[in-house]
């Protein structure tokens, strides 16, 4: 707890939003991510492999922007950094711990945005949600990857919708969201790698199927070229009795 909490207040006196409810959303991530470290290694091994598939024959390496860097587990910071002049890691959040690594690692290429990559409040404002929009502005732009945050969003969306007074926004907000960021990702010119969790089921000790869920509420995802599962809550991280599992897609 005493880690947590330093981190919580080292990356809230650091961060540019300083939003307590997203720091302490990353911070869970973080613990969550160390108590499962042996259950997620394959899952984390797997996008960081993909991402290093998706930019082998890449002709120009100027400018690579990682959506949804997170913890930098399942994102190869270090061949990413190594291979482009400047890496743009874009989150909510970006935690002390990792900006500390960062330092220690001496990135001086990499570059940290934190920026809300929904389009919730343009769609509150009645615009078109084009929350990708903003790399249009990104010089020498060559390759952009979504790491594990669709689903996310739809998560948040999905939170905020509920805090939202009736009829606040669009019966059909939490889709045309993660619509647009899949549209507005199909529609980069430049090599893309999106990696996303889309489902995920609640599963008992004797393998018996209880629960599974859309994470990506209707939308279609593209079609894969890869897949996996992710045990995001093993047997005793949230119930002695059952485990969570992500089905997770690679495009």
């Amino acid at each position: 707890m005493l880690a947590e909490a330093l981190n919580f207040a080292a990356t809230y006196a650091l961060s540019s939003r300083r939003r307590g409810g997203e720091i302490n959303s990353s911070v869970r991530l973080w613990a969550r991510a160390r108590r499962c470290a042996r259950d997620w290694a394959p899952h984390e091994e797997n996008s960081r492999t993909f991402i290093l598939d998706a930019m082998q024959d890449l002709r120009q390496r100027r400018t690579a922007v990682v959506l949804g860097s997170g913890l930098l587990r399942d994102v190869p910071i270090d061949a990413l950094a190594a291979s482009f002049d400047t890496i743009v890691l874009v989150d909510l959040v970006h935690l002390a711990s990792v900006r500390l690594r960062l330092a220690l690692k001496g990135r001086r290429n990499v570059r940290l945005i934190e920026r809300d990559l929904s389009g919730y409040n343009q769609l509150a404002a009645g615009e078109e949600p084009e929350p990708l929009s903003f790399l249009r502005q990104v010089p020498y732009l060559d390759f952009v990857v979504s790491a594990n945050l669709l689903s996310q969003i739809g998560l948040g969306v999905k939170r905020r919708l509920a805090a939202e007074p009736s009829g606040t926004m669009p019966e059909d907000a939490l889709p045309r969201l993660i619509r647009a960021h899949i549209d507005g990702f199909a529609g980069l010119p430049c090599r893309t790698c999106l990696i996303t969790d889309v489902s995920f089921s609640v599963i008992d000790r004797t393998g018996h199927l209880h629960e599974t869920a859309d994470l990506l509420h209707g939308v279609s995802a593209p079609a894969p070229k890869a897949h996996w599962q992710w045990p995001v809550a093993p047997l005793g991280e949230e119930s002695r009795d059952y485990r969570i599992v992500h089905e997770v897609i690679a495009v």
